[in-house]
């Protein structure tokens, strides 16, 4: 029989990356007693755990997340004070195990367990309402299951550059460091953090370096007055600034400290789109190192035609073209992916299947880390008692509001399908769980 005690439920989390670890956080911390997080490899930190051995980590060897640290850390535990103002993945690594020992994470965490399936038990309405199977040993039953295993792992490969490309082909998955390329002829297609990131690594040791980007950017400098970028951002990412102004105010430090970027080569913004930064793409282009092209028009051999009708000969093709939701764990019967996005209320619930939740599913234009808390403490909430989920038809509403308002102001691309502006979505979550309180 299910305790009428939540915090005698079992808890399963999928997952010992931020979002992992940040959600087991709130439940211990809530008193739950029965809480195991689930990581298929050896190591705490998820995709910050360089060559992670889950081999689910797409980090590079230069890699630095793209928010102060100020911005990213968790809001009760601080970067030691000698990390720099731009931790790059070994101090995000750090950074995650000290979190875990901190608050009590880590005994609760089971090392080299691969979930394979969660499903949910029709047999057995007063128990466990999940059942987790694993790669290897026998299945397991919890009350809630959280999963929260990422979605930049699976790589989104473009057939054309894969299947006509002759030369050497990789998507930026696979990319971890500079020296391969060294004297190579690069075209490196995304106008994403990866693929600046990526150009900036191998353009000054390349014989040629393409950038091949194919829609409007907003590219953000990480300083501007020698403050921090995402300070700035920080700064004017506040409730009670109407987001025609905020977004106004970012374009204006864009413009500050790049200029016109049409003039670079990069096409104009159209609709809005997932902000990136970086802190050399600018001089890497106006030092004529990167040359910034729209569109591929064609691939014959290791021949690759732009659409400015200019055309030349490269070594190597690096897609930096974004990730697909990978969800084989769950049925599709309980969530499906549609146009690279899962249809989850409050982008976290799946209509009809009370106790599944899912964490870090989204896009958004700050550090993660920050929307992940909010996440987790809402579901903590429900899971408590202390909010009761609306009707699954009130639910299906709002998801399909959320995806027409996507549809409206992003541009019409699977990469844009789980975007969110995080002062709006925040302001959703704390409004919707207010309105669901027991």
């Amino acid at each position: 029989m299910r305790t009428t005690d939540p915090r005698e439920k079992s808890v399963a989390i999928v997952g010992a990356g931020a979002s992992g670890l940040c959600t087991a956080k709130y439940f211990l911390q809530a008193g739950f007693r029965d809480v195991t997080v689930f990581e298929a490899g050896s190591k705490l930190g998820g995709m910050w755990c360089y060559e992670n051995d889950n081999g689910l980590s797409s980090a590079y060897k230069t890699l630095h997340i793209n928010t102060s640290r100020s911005v990213t850390c968790f809001h009760d535990l601080a970067f030691e004070p000698d990390v720099q103002t731009f931790p790059d993945h070994w101090d995000m690594h750090r950074y995650l195990v000290r979190y875990a020992e901190h608050f009590g994470v880590s005994p609760n965490v089971r090392f080299n367990t691969t979930v394979k399936k969660v499903r949910p038990i029709d047999d057995d309405a007063e128990g466990a309402r999940w059942t987790v199977e694993f790669e290897s040993g026998e299945p397991e039953h919890f009350d809630t299951v959280v999963v929260a295993s990422g979605h930049l792992s699976v790589p989104n490969h473009v057939p054309q550059f894969r299947e006509q490309f002759s030369g050497e082909y990789l998507h930026s998955h696979y990319y971890r460091e500079p020296a391969p390329f060294v004297g190579k002829r690069i075209c490196i297609v995304g106008v994403g953090n990866s693929a600046l990131d990526i150009s900036g690594d191998v353009c000054a040791t390349a014989d040629r370096c393409v950038l091949v980007a194919r829609s409007g950017a907003l590219i953000m400098p990480k300083y501007l007055f020698g403050i921090p970028g995402t300070d700035l951002t920080m700064m004017i990412q506040r409730p009670w600034l109407p987001g025609r102004v905020r977004r106004w105010l970012l374009r204006l430090i864009a413009y500050l400290a790049h200029g016109d970027q049409t003039r670079l080569g990069f096409r104009p913004m159209t609709q809005r789109t997932h902000a990136t930064s970086n802190g050399t793409i600018i001089n890497d282009v106006l030092y004529r190192r990167v040359e910034v092209k729209h569109e591929i028009e064609g691939i014959d051999g290791q021949r690759i035609r732009f659409s400015d009708g200019s055309e030349g000969e490269f070594d190597v093709l690096i897609a930096a073209t974004g990730y697909l939701i990978d969800l084989d764990l769950v049925s599709d019967d309980v969530v499906k992916v549609e146009r690279n996005r899962l249809d989850l209320y409050k982008r976290m619930v799946a209509p009809g299947w009370p106790g599944l939740y899912f964490v870090g599913f989204f896009n958004t234009d700050t550090a993660l880390n920050m929307v992940f808390e909010r996440q987790a403490a809402w579901i903590r909430a429900v899971e408590l008692g202390e909010a009761r989920l609306p009707a699954v038809e009130a639910m299906h509403e709002d998801i399909q509001a959320k995806n027409d308002w996507v549809r409206k102001f992003y541009k019409a691309t699977d990469r844009h399908t789980i975007e969110e502006e995080h002062v709006p979505y925040l302001k959703d979550l704390a409004r919707s769980l207010k309105l669901m309180s027991v």
